[in-house]
């Protein structure tokens, strides 16, 4: 039997009862539980969560949305209550397969979604670029504080100033398969040094820390080796879905640098969206902000066909869909 996540269960970031749930069969036979929020008819959201985390992060975005969209959430494989696999099921290629399965098990024949995407959930829709469900399924991508290539060599959570040492470091914590113990005072302060901007409320530390420190430190342990070798440039230039991107100014795991240079190379890129004082954790620290991203690529490319112009979440105006090729990067500073 799966085991259940971690994670609060009062207030705005305990996960809301899901309307239904269903487990998914990937590729490889691997179990993926996931959940449907929201009307069953409304427009859909499908949502995938980064490392160490599990549906309950998305809490909060979910209640967001779920008035009036379909939104789906689902466990990346060993989190949550999606079961551990073996050593060899861990990789960018399995991510895939559990993203492209989830969207066919879960959408209708002819029904198409926005896909979000939180750190390794980004990385996940990336591992996909190529996948014909994904191009016949996703209507535009939503990347939230992730990355494509060389994260140990630019996280910031260890500020070492050598670049080989800093990238020594920063691969021993994701490799790391430590017990990070109880939740604690003091494993929270580390947790919001590591992930959450200086603002970030206790509540929201809370939240975070209980579903964290939920995953398994083996599963933790391999997922992060995989984190510590990540080279999907080639993935990310094949990502024809039009896609936003979102960072917090003051992450330390995926610092901006990474947001900048999706903005480069996305084939059909719709803007970035900079978050001030917000770190790794944005769907839980702002997730007005994240939401409201996803419902304007709602608007604009799933009910509206890609016509009009998006209102961004910081109240500027960009175009609803932009030319191919690169494109000129627009940052929205949302408080």
């Amino acid at each position: 039997m799966s085991r259940r996540p971690g994670h609060v269960t009062r207030g705005p970031y305990a996960p809301p009862v899901p309307r239904r749930t269903t487990t998914v069969t990937s590729a490889d036979g691997t179990r993926i539980h996931a959940e449907f929020h929201g009307p069953e008819q409304a427009p859909a959201v499908v949502l995938a969560h980064g490392w160490t985390c599990s549906t309950a992060f998305w809490a909060p975005v979910v209640r967001e949305l779920a008035a009036d969209h379909k939104v789906v959430v689902y466990d990346q494989r060993g989190h949550g209550r999606s079961p551990a696999v073996a050593p060899a099921g861990y990789s960018t290629h399995a991510l895939a397969d559990d993203l492209v399965a989830v969207l066919e098990a879960t959408l209708e024949a002819d029904e198409r979604a926005v896909v979000g995407g939180h750190s390794m959930g980004g990385m996940t829709i990336m591992a996909a670029a190529d996948r014909p469900e994904l191009r016949a399924r996703a209507a535009a991508a939503l990347l939230c504080s992730t990355g494509f290539s060389q994260l140990p060599a630019e996280s910031r959570v260890f500020p070492l100033r050598g670049p080989a040492a800093r990238r020594r470091a920063h691969r021993l914590l994701l490799g790391s398969r430590a017990p990070m113990g109880p939740v604690s005072p003091l494993t929270k302060s580390a947790l919001k040094y590591a992930t959450m901007g200086a603002g970030s409320t206790a509540e929201q530390v809370e939240a975070c820390a209980r579903i964290v420190h939920g995953c398994p430190p083996g599963v933790r342990a391999r997922w992060g080796k995989v984190l510590a070798e990540l080279e999907l440039t080639g993935e990310i230039g094949r990502l024809e879905v039009p896609t936003a991107v979102i960072a917090g100014s003051a992450d330390r795991l995926t610092p901006p640098v990474h947001a900048r240079r999706m903005a480069s190379v996305l084939p059909d890129f719709l803007g970035l969206t900079e978050l001030p004082g917000r770190g790794h954790m944005t769907p839980v620290e702002d997730p007005g902000a994240v939401a409201g991203r996803l419902r304007e690529l709602v608007d604009d490319h799933l009910t509206a066909a890609g016509t009009g112009v998006g209102v961004a979440a910081a109240g500027s105006e960009v175009p609803a869909q932009a030319p191919r090729g690169k494109q000129r990067q627009k940052k929205e500073r949302t408080a």
